[in-house]
């Protein structure tokens, strides 16, 4: 046998980046469904129904807030509401964007590293954007989460930048590119408010980075004891 004949051509995805993107696919697929006409006129309104069930209101959490009562239907929108999306095309984008940088930041962090990542991304971007009072609109869609897995890569870049007394800033290019072409969309276009949920996303993804890649306890303790 020859030497690397059962190697994998393509590096196989981490097993948490497949059960992050697993339910979204499902959804998408179930939605598609739905809108063939398969299961009857009912079904063509799953998605629409999905986002009801799931979504995450700011509204919602202030009203919480004010009365302090949690129920938890309403609580735990704010963990699954980054798997329902508006439309196929919003979703396909999310996935592209989890699957390749889940890929590059599963490769050095650890797979529940990664899900800390993704859902502290989540769940930041979604406070943040209620704390904003303007902001008015449901919040959906693996955005946030994405833009955490981005702030962990751009980690990922600071530190090797660092490591080689580079300059760091070139890190964040990739996050100004974005930004970028965010505002410029929302100039020529118009736009909603959720960015504030994804760019809010991105920076939790970058500081928790500190904590949940490999050695930054050990990192951390080092600096500590140098002090």
């Amino acid at each position: 046998m020859r030497p690397g004949h059962d190697l994998h051509p393509i590096n196989p995805l981490p097993p948490v980046v497949w059960l992050l993107c697993g339910p979204i696919i499902a959804g998408e697929i179930l939605f598609g469904l739905g809108q063939s006409g398969l299961f009857g006129n009912a079904a063509i309104g799953w998605r629409l129904d999905a986002l009801q069930r799931f979504a995450f209101g700011p509204d919602i959490l202030r009203g919480m807030i004010a009365q302090n009562i949690w129920p938890w239907r309403q609580v735990v929108r704010i963990l699954t509401y980054p798997f329902v999306h508006g439309a196929f095309f919003h979703a396909a984008m999310v996935l592209v964007f989890t699957l390749a940088l889940g890929k590059m930041v599963g490769e050095v962090f650890k797979g529940w590293a990664v899900a800390a990542v993704f859902f502290a991304a989540t769940i930041t971007g979604a406070l943040v954007y209620t704390a904003v009072p303007f902001t008015q609109g449901a919040l959906y869609g693996g955005y946030p989460g994405a833009y955490g897995l981005i702030g962990a890569f751009t980690w990922m870049l600071w530190m090797r930048l660092g490591q080689a007394n580079a300059n760091r800033g070139r890190a964040f290019v990739f996050i100004g590119a974005l930004m970028g072409i965010r505002l410029l969309f929302g100039l020529l276009f118009g736009g909603t408010p959720d960015w504030i949920a994804d760019f809010t996303g991105f920076g939790a993804g970058f500081l928790i980075s500190f904590l949940v890649a490999p050695g930054a306890w050990r990192r951390m303790l080092g600096q500590i004891r140098r002090r």
